[in-house]
């Protein structure tokens, strides 16, 4: 996947929402979008593959802590199209991260580290369009 945009400071707290809007390139092959401390802890590695190291329509969520990962949430609904936009929400809670969908699916994946806030955001492999903290 190639590089693509890096926030710090971003300050996001619980109870609060990252609303990431982008375009997925016709030729995509998976994108992600990272939030955590940093690039070696992410409390959540969101990662939709079309066809990616195996995986075909698949959503795969993880951490990092430390550069090291953790253990895979997959999921079996995949509402992304390549050659379209898309909008993804995170709300940050203490206990997990809600990933809204804009098909309405949601994710719940479990914060596996503890941070006051999430500071960092990454996107990789989607072309950014606009972000909005709620």
């Amino acid at each position: 996947m190639a590089d693509g945009v890096v926030l710090n400071n971003l300050g996001l707290t619980p109870g609060h929402c990252v609303e990431i809007k982008g375009f997925i390139p016709p030729d995509c092959k998976g994108f992600a979008i990272n939030l955590g401390e940093n690039a070696s802890n992410y409390l959540l590695h969101f990662n939709p593959r079309f066809d990616l190291h195996g995986d075909v329509q698949k959503i795969i969520c993880n951490s990092k802590e430390a550069n090291a990962w953790g253990s895979e949430q997959r999921e079996d609904f995949f509402p992304f199209q390549q050659g379209a936009e898309t909008s993804i929400c995170f709300e940050y809670q203490a206990d997990k991260i809600i990933v809204k969908l804009s098909s309405g699916e949601e994710i719940s994946f479990p914060a596996r580290m503890a941070l006051t806030s999430v500071s960092f955001l990454s996107l990789e492999g989607i072309q950014f369009k606009s972000i909005t903290i709620e």
